[in-house]
């Protein structure tokens, strides 16, 4: 769940962003349905040179019996420590890791790997998968699989890959990139932007060795039901938590 100003938002290729609710309403009904996991993403937290509310994570904590992962605006030890106290499950660090990878090296160290989410937003173009930051607002210099690598080596524990072509349009999960990068790392990878429909899924899980779908749209509008998504998976012959 993307959050801005206290609101879950949903924008089409990190553009457009709309109101669709709370997020502690919407974790909790989200956590009843069946889902395995969510992940809180302050999306403009770190362009607006600000930090993630631990009164907000607090909340989301006391009303949830499922992990949560919390992002944005985290780009220190003490960031990572109030947001892990407030609750939070893991920490999801982005636009500061770009800036300043050894930040990875010192959540690790302190806290361990299993608590350390290594986002990347990338866009694909001409040149290849390049990485950005502060919310899909700046192009580095960084290449998403070299990134991804390193992010591993410094000690995260997942990689969660949104593409930003493919996120909200719903035509499917970035493939080939995803495939690519389960491929080269040893460290789980989660797949985020592009879910549409549930073969989407499907598509994912069969034809990469992804650990893990990301999906907002489908589930902020009703348009895919969580219980329903499982079973349709699970008649897949795709392993999944009913």
């Amino acid at each position: 769940m993307d959050v801005q100003a206290g609101k879950t938002v949903k924008g089409i290729r990190f553009e457009d962003i709309r109101d669709v609710g709370d997020p502690v309403e919407m974790g909790r009904r989200y956590s009843q349905a069946g889902a395995d996991e969510l992940v809180y993403l302050d999306i403009t937290a770190s362009h607006e040179k600000r930090k993630t509310l631990p009164e907000l994570v607090r909340s989301i904590a006391a009303n949830l019996n499922i992990p949560f992962t919390v992002g944005g605006g985290v780009s220190d030890l003490e960031d990572a420590r109030i947001l892990l106290e407030a609750g939070a499950d893991k920490i999801s660090v982005n636009s500061a890791a770009v800036r300043s990878p050894e930040l990875i090296d010192r959540i690790a160290r302190n806290f361990g790997s299993q608590f350390v989410t290594l986002a990347i937003d990338a866009r694909e173009q001409e040149n290849g998968w390049q990485v950005y930051i502060n919310g899909g607002h700046i192009q580095t210099r960084k290449e998403l699989f070299s990134w991804a690598r390193e992010g591993q080596e410094r000690g995260c524990g997942e990689i969660l890959f949104t593409s930003m072509n493919h996120d909200g349009a719903k035509k499917g999960y970035a493939i080939e990139a995803l495939d690519h990068l389960s491929r080269i790392l040893s460290i789980p990878v989660i797949a985020s932007g592009g879910a549409g429909e549930t073969r989407h899924f499907a598509e994912l899980f069969s034809r990469t060795n992804v650990d893990a779908a990301l999906a907002a749209s489908v589930f902020h509008y009703e348009e895919i039901d969580i219980p329903g998504m499982k079973r349709y998976l699970s008649q897949q012959g795709i392993e999944v938590r009913i």
